[in-house]
């Protein structure tokens, strides 16, 4: 039954969706949304069994939600040997090798961004250096222009607002329709011209690659891609605004990464368990299904609450508090198929790009860190965050003692020296990251 007191379409609940979660995990865990037609699940134990039984809740949902602007089905549409087969191909391009390859294109393109960012002692970490950073490092990676970063990244507004909309009028579907096609229209002379002249980047192995001894087609090479466009470029700029975010909230935790550069990797972790870039996963309930004594009918739309999960009190002790000491997160673990907190998702369609993600963040935090001398909210700044599929701050102004180029180069070489150790930044581990996982 819908409860008339709450509703998690409502400006209240968009302002602070985690100052409702205990209510929900414990008033309503199966809250059902009348207006679209959606059931919500908050507690970890019911949106980890959803995640983890594939025939029971599947990824049918996307067919609506996501292939029409991915141009074609996304890893987490398939299943058996097509999606362990293409599944191999994309997490081959983010482990191993290529990873190490990847932290150095990460740093260049951060050098780059922050050379003239810095010497004024002030900037939004999300909208002057993080959303065009991700942008531009994942156009690398697949071998794209990253001069078309700015153009690429309204095609990106669109699909993503497709993908992660609760609801969506019918003029805004038709503009998200029509940027998809454009970026259609953008990869196809592309993808055509990797055909004939392959090279080392992912969009090159994506077209050279077979399934059951046939190559794939155009439309399934470009689904690929866009899949990969959403799921490495909008989560990264949102975490590494909630990590800055919440070592400056916690100077003594911030204090301790400084002196001890190798708590970083759990600070990270611990950003993603408290506050995920993720916070909602759709599934269809393929049968009639159980949950706190409510009942979700067959052919219902689920809705994961991540957010809600991952402060639940039966998975983590003190859920609420920012600890990267937390003894039941496991660093090690956090970005494996084995993570205790949900922010990749989990099971079969676990995100393929973890490995990736806390290479990408962990390289430019490490980056970060020592520049950012003092660092603090710029006078005025109001925090605000944004978004019910996705969320993170809308922008982060910072400011701090200002940083001479010379000293930015240093730094560079400095963590160039330690990020490439063997197993530092580079874990070959099974790698979301996305609001559509694989």
């Amino acid at each position: 039954m819908a409860d008339p007191r709450f509703s998690i379409l409502s400006e209240e609940f968009a302002a602070a969706p985690d100052r409702h979660f205990g209510w929900l995990r414990e008033h309503a865990p199966v809250h059902y949304e009348p207006a679209i037609d959606s059931w919500f699940l908050s507690r970890y134990r019911d949106v980890h069994r959803v995640l983890t039984d594939h025939e029971a809740f599947t990824t049918e949902t996307l067919q609506v939600r996501a292939e029409p602007v991915m141009r074609g089905p996304v890893l987490a549409q398939m299943t058996g040997a097509e999606h362990t087969a293409k599944r191999k191909i994309v997490v081959r391009a983010f482990t191993g090798q290529e990873l190490q390859e990847q932290v150095r294109t990460i740093r260049a393109n951060a050098v780059e961004l922050l050379e003239p960012l810095l010497a004024g002692g002030r900037m939004d970490l999300v909208n002057d250096f993080g959303k065009p950073f991700a942008v531009r490092v994942t156009l690398d990676v697949l071998g794209l222009d990253r001069r078309d970063w700015r153009q690429v990244s309204s095609w990106l507004a669109g699909v993503g607002e497709f993908v992660t909309a609760i609801e969506l009028t019918d003029d805004r579907r038709r503009v998200c329709l029509d940027l998809a096609r454009e970026l259609e229209a953008y990869l196809v002379p592309v993808v055509e011209e990797r055909r004939r002249h392959p090279g080392a980047d992912l969009i090159s192995a994506l077209c050279t690659a077979g399934f059951d001894g046939i190559t794939m087609s155009t439309r399934d090479v470009i689904a690929l891609i866009i899949n990969v466009l959403v799921a490495a470029v909008e989560p990264a700029d949102r975490t590494l605004g909630l990590l800055f975010k919440h070592l400056i909230d916690h100077p003594e935790q911030l204090a301790q990464v400084r002196r001890d550069p190798a708590l970083l990797s759990a600070a990270i972790a611990e950003t993603l368990r408290r506050t995920p870039p993720v916070q909602l996963i759709p599934r269809l309930a393929e049968r009639d299904a159980e949950f706190a004594g409510t009942v979700v009918p067959a052919g219902a739309t689920v809705f994961c609450m991540i957010g809600a999960a991952n402060r639940d009190p039966e998975a983590f002790t003190d859920p609420d508090t920012f600890d990267l000491h937390r003894p039941d997160l496991g660093t090690a673990r956090s970005f494996t198929a084995a993570a205790q907190h949900l922010a990749f998702g989990t099971g079969l369609h676990q995100c393929v790009g973890a490995a990736f993600a806390r290479a990408e963040i962990e390289t430019v935090a490490a980056l970060l860190l020592p520049l950012l001398d003092r660092v603090r909210y710029s006078p005025g700044f109001v925090y605000r965050e944004t978004g019910l599929y996705t969320r993170g701050p809308s922008a982060l102004s910072l400011d701090f003692t200002p940083v001479h180029a010379a000293t930015l180069h240093a730094t560079t070489r400095h963590t160039n020296t330690r990020h490439t150790t063997p197993g530092r930044a580079a874990p070959s581990t099974t790698p979301p990251w996305a609001p559509v996982h694989g």
